[in-house]
């Protein structure tokens, strides 16, 4: 296994704690989509915790493209 792949590891364990904990909701029909809040902005924490999961993604996604190339 290269350096990509344990780029790979963490960024994907990295990206699951991270999608985790933008649920929304307290219920379990929150989390499998059954809140109604539709349009919703996200401000402060929320709006990081996003965009550190949309990185955390494109890392884990080259890091995988990286890995099967080399």
């Amino acid at each position: 296994m290269n350096i990509f792949g344990y780029i790979a590891i963490v960024s994907m364990v990295i990206m699951t704690v991270l999608i985790l904990l933008q649920t929304r909701g307290a219920g379990l029909g929150a989390g499998l989509g059954g809140a109604g809040e539709v349009n919703i902005v996200r401000r402060g924490t929320d709006k990081t915790v996003h965009q550190i999961t949309i990185i955390s993604a494109i890392v884990f996604s080259l890091s995988l493209l990286l890995s099967v190339i080399s």
